[in-house]
């Protein structure tokens, strides 16, 4: 059983910092893609930033130069550092990962996702 279990988040005011933190646990052999999803009211899921094994990141747009996502392959988590916030950051984060797992000899790939962390900026 794989779980990933998300820290952090909360009410900031617009301009300052928050840090998210996700910790995944469980029967894995490797974590091939991890990061961040959010969604805001009405809006559909969208990727944040994400690093994959090896250490290549990607980033929205929106948060290029405000936003650092990083890996811990030793601890199995994610964490997404956000500077500069602002009120169009407001949304639910999600950690997600690609985990590869041998089953019965088989190896797999799933991907996973956290429960969700609420992440609010007031202007």
């Amino acid at each position: 059983q794989v779980q990933l279990v998300e820290s952090g988040g909360g009410l900031v005011q617009a301009g300052r910092s928050l840090k998210l933190g996700c910790a995944v646990s469980g029967s894995i052999f490797r974590i091939h893609d991890i990061g961040w999803y959010r969604q805001a009211p009405g809006k559909q899921r969208e990727l944040v930033a994400s690093v994959l094994y090896g250490g290549t990141t990607q980033y929205a747009d929106s948060v290029k130069g405000r936003f650092t996502v990083s890996r811990d392959d030793v601890k199995n988590t994610v964490s997404l550092q956000m500077n500069d916030l602002k009120p169009e950051d407001t949304a639910v984060y999600y950690c997600f990962a690609d985990i590869g797992r041998y089953v019965d000899s088989d190896y797999r790939r799933l991907d996973y996702w956290g429960q969700g962390t609420q992440v609010t900026v007031s202007s």
